[in-house]
């Protein structure tokens, strides 16, 4: 099998274990018995994200070659995942400090094989001889494909509301481990030196605050990496809810709401496309001002629409997620590359995804919570429709917020490259 074709599946399989539940615990949790801590799952990802990737990256880059350690995290993921599975299927009324740990300690594991299978698509691919600018897109493409097909398939064989999708996702980490030992051997830095903990988290980049330009991006991409799990965590618990009105109950969206929420995904693939033309065309802010007030739209969309006469707001709702997606995630990463010094580069990625994977999607997720838990988990049954309306529309009116302050307050002149 070709090089390119042994990285696709890699990564392929890495983004199929992520879509196995990522969008769908949330429907799990709520059938549980555990609604009002779905906040707590989806936040740990933030959590665990400040540290667990940079430690694993530290032994890659030292002392264990990375396919190795992907192995490695991929099976301690997939035991714990399975694990979940067992709990769920053996109990009667599952707890939460069991089902929280055993889901915490598989995802410890999980978050480092991003950027782990990165890295050793990366390293195949210069050592071959490779230009990964051009390669490696293709590549990764089929990453969120593979999330796709991975959220499809869980849906048609309903288990978007059981543990069961954690025996999938557990199933197919399993599969990737072994798989991971055959790729190409990355190696090991000779250096004494080695890249610090301290580095590899990005804390150097820190020193860039001094910057007035670069302190207020910094600041707003955590603000905005708030609303990064808000979607995948109460997107289909909300959508499914309109399971208890028999004038929704069958339709599609409550029946198959993963397959509904999988045109995120499409759409996220597709609109990775329109990045560089209006990048280079507009320039950061505007392509940032653009992804903010498509997350006004996302839940705007959200709170406006129904699965009956008005599943053409979801639709639209799932559309317009790939431009707030990758046109604040990829460009600003883009941005950072390009504004920063080669000294403190990756050190600045560290602190990007710091800001926003981390700090943000963690205190934004947990506040989501509180919203949620306030204006649906804690009131009567025949108020809780109206109440997931007030939160979305909640969640807008942040957005909104959030992309006029930044039209304010971030000073950016643009030269259009010709």
């Amino acid at each position: 099998m070709k090089l390119q074709s042994r990285l696709t599946l890699m990564s392929f399989l890495e983004f199929a274990v992520w879509g196995a539940y990522l969008t769908s615990m949330g429907s799990y949790l709520m059938k549980a018995g555990l609604a009002t801590n779905i906040g707590y799952f989806y936040a740990v990802q933030g959590f665990v994200s400040l540290f667990m990737p940079a430690l694993m990256g530290i032994v890659a880059d030292r002392w264990i070659p990375a396919q190795k350690v992907l192995s490695f995290c991929h099976f301690m993921a997939a035991f714990f995942k399975l694990s979940l599975f067992y709990y769920g299927i053996t109990t009667e009324t599952v707890s939460f400090p069991i089902l929280f740990t055993l889901y915490a300690c598989s995802v410890a594991f999980f978050m480092p094989t991003l950027a782990l299978s990165n890295s050793v698509a990366y390293s195949a691919l210069e050592r071959a001889g490779f230009d990964t600018i051009k390669s490696f897109p293709p590549i990764r493409v089929f990453g969120t494909i593979g999330f796709i097909v991975s959220m499809i398939a869980v849906d048609l064989v309903q288990l978007q509301s059981t543990s069961g999708q954690f025996a999938v996702s557990g199933g197919l980490g399993i599969i990737l481990a072994f798989y991971a030992l055959t790729l190409p051997s990355c190696p090991t830095s000779k250096s004494k030196k080695g890249k610090g903990f301290v580095e590899a988290l990005g804390l150097r980049a820190f020193t860039l605050f001094r910057q007035r330009k670069m302190a207020i991006f910094f600041l707003f991409s955590m603000l905005l990496g708030s609303a990064l799990q808000i979607t995948n965590g109460y997107a289909n618990p909300f959508i499914s809810s309109f399971a208890a009105y028999p004038e929704y109950a069958d339709t599609f969206g409550v029946q198959h709401a993963n397959i509904l929420i999988s045109l995120s995904q499409i759409s996220e693939a597709l609109c990775f496309l329109l990045i560089p033309f209006f990048l280079k065309r507009y320039g950061i802010k505007v392509v940032m001002l653009i992804a903010m007030f498509a997350w006004v739209l996302r839940f705007g969309f959200f709170g406006l629409g129904n699965p009956g006469s008005g599943v053409w707001l979801f639709v639209l709702s799932m559309i317009v997620y790939g431009v707030a997606f990758d046109f604040f995630n990829i460009s600003g990463s883009l941005f950072v590359n390009q504004e920063t010094d080669k000294r403190v580069r990756s050190s600045a990625q560290g602190l990007f995804m710091l800001m926003t994977n981390g700090l943000g999607a963690t205190t934004g997720t947990l506040v989501a919570q509180g919203i949620v838990n306030k204006f649906v988990n804690e009131v009567p049954a025949e108020m809780q429709q109206q109440g997931w309306v007030t939160a979305w529309y909640i969640f807008a009116a942040y957005a909104l917020v959030v992309a006029v302050l930044f039209m304010l307050l971030f000073r950016y002149k643009h030269t259009p490259q010709k």
